[in-house]
């Protein structure tokens, strides 16, 4: 799966990294004497190219798909919205700006008939079906997929380290941030890094208390947890147990797979990485795509506290002339037992789809983690997401914050100073939150 996706604390600067994203696009005929398109989607990815393909052969219709790069889907699908001129028929959201277009009216109202999706509630993982949900609690969008995060580690640097190999112990190992320093530490002794960068340890910065960024009042919340990250990430980096690859950059996918060499104090040395923290999506856009030498040395185990990274909801748009059609494809790619079955065996995608996923979970083993069932393992993390600290502000809060964690790693602005700018740039985005003043 090729995504790009929300970001919690991210240093992330390459938003069309797994997008898949080209100019627009079209898999049917719409123009210049050629077969007029049945249905037109719009997706900021490219990973409808396939289940569109089937859905043109099982119902004999065409389909144009038009995709649009990450960073201009939200400006240039709003005019034709608003508009309905040139609009698609159906649209997806992804989970940075997801609550904003869930609220905006623009998707259909698939709680009322002849959709009725509320009945069928149960049939996916929660945090995925209530994202979808709009502020008085109808359901706009949906999602095929679930994608709950994990740590992928390297088999043989674990044998070595810690005697052990086994994501069940490792992942005990690892269940708290003082044992995930405890391993670091470990990790140093022998000559490895436990990460690969500090913003890896973001996704656990909400510890066992998540909680949103704005709640109903308004008010902008900087919790315990979210403030112990600044120190996490210090510590890591003064105690030299990352390798100073940043997420994304040329270092950081070579890690993956061989050792690097990392310079500090004006010195150089070898070393290797043992995890990455990575969702669903990861292990296969991510580590497969980078990773030849490796291959089958990995596993994958939980952290501190769960997590989710990205997600693509689809739904109708409001004002199509072709709503039935439109959730005929919808329905095919959230609720159709035969496809649904096939594009996770054929993907490794884990499904938010319940009556799919209790029928197949059971039989995934993949070769790159040494023959695990990781689609287990990714469902049972999925049941500990809460799906309530999703907010429209996290995009750019999540932005400000990964700035303001990065100037006082790197030495730049004190703890305080940089949890200042932090709520200056926030009031200064967002007039009307209630930002503390410090």
């Amino acid at each position: 799966m090729k995504k790009i996706v929300g970001l919690l604390m991210s240093l992330v600067l390459l938003l069309g990294v797994f997008a898949g994203c080209s100019n627009t696009e079209s898999s049917g005929e719409a123009k210049d004497g050629k077969k007029k398109a049945d249905l037109k989607v719009w997706s900021f990815t490219d990973e409808l190219k396939k289940p569109i393909t089937k859905f043109e052969e099982k119902n004999g219709v065409t389909v144009e798909l038009t995709i649009v790069p990450i960073a201009d889907y939200p400006t240039k699908l709003k005019p034709v919205l608003e508009s309905g001129v040139g609009a698609p028929d159906v649209f997806t959201g992804e989970i940075a700006f997801l609550k904003q277009w869930v609220n905006a009216g623009y998707w259909e109202n698939l709680s009322e008939k002849p959709y009725n999706v509320d009945e069928i509630a149960d049939n996916y993982v929660p945090y995925v079906f209530d994202l979808g949900k709009d502020q008085n609690g109808d359901v706009r969008a949906l999602s095929w997929q679930t994608t709950p995060g994990g740590l992928f580690y390297k088999r043989s640097i674990a044998k070595e380290v810690l005697g052990t190999d086994d994501p069940t112990e490792i992942g005990e190992m690892l269940s708290s941030m003082d044992k995930v320093f405890e391993v670091s530490e470990k990790m140093k002794e022998k000559g490895y890094r436990m990460f690969p960068d500090e913003g890896s340890i973001r996704w656990f910065a909400q510890g066992d208390n998540p909680q949103p960024w704005v709640n109903e009042k308004d008010e902008l919340k900087l919790t315990d947890e979210k403030i112990e990250f600044l120190d996490y990430a210090k510590e890591l980096r003064e105690n030299s147990y990352t390798a100073l690859a940043p997420e994304w950059s040329p270092s950081w996918f070579e890690a993956m797979d061989k050792p690097i060499k990392v310079k500090e104090d004006g010195k150089e040395t070898e070393t290797e990485v043992f995890s990455y923290v990575l969702p669903t999506w990861g292990l296969h856009s991510v580590l497969k795509t980078n990773v030849k030498e490796s291959n089958g040395d990995w596993a994958v185990t939980s952290g501190p506290s769960p997590y989710f990274w990205g997600g693509t909801w689809l739904g109708v748009y409001n004002k199509s002339e072709n709503k039935e059609l439109a959730y005929d494809f919808v329905k095919m790619m959230t609720q159709d037992d035969e496809f649904l079955t096939d594009w996770a065996t054929e993907t490794g995608d884990v499904l938010s789809y319940l009556p799919v996923t209790n029928k197949i979970k059971d039989d995934f083993s993949d070769e790159f983690l040494g023959g695990q069932n990781n689609y287990k393992f990714f469902l049972e993390q999925a049941k500990n997401i809460e799906p309530g600290i999703v907010t429209k502000y996290d995009q750019q809060l999540d932005t400000f914050y990964g700035n303001a964690v990065s100037e006082y790693v790197d030495g730049k602005k004190t703890k305080e100073a940089a949890i200042k700018e932090f709520y200056r740039k926030a009031q200064n985005a967002y007039p009307e939150l209630k930002v503390p003043k410090n």
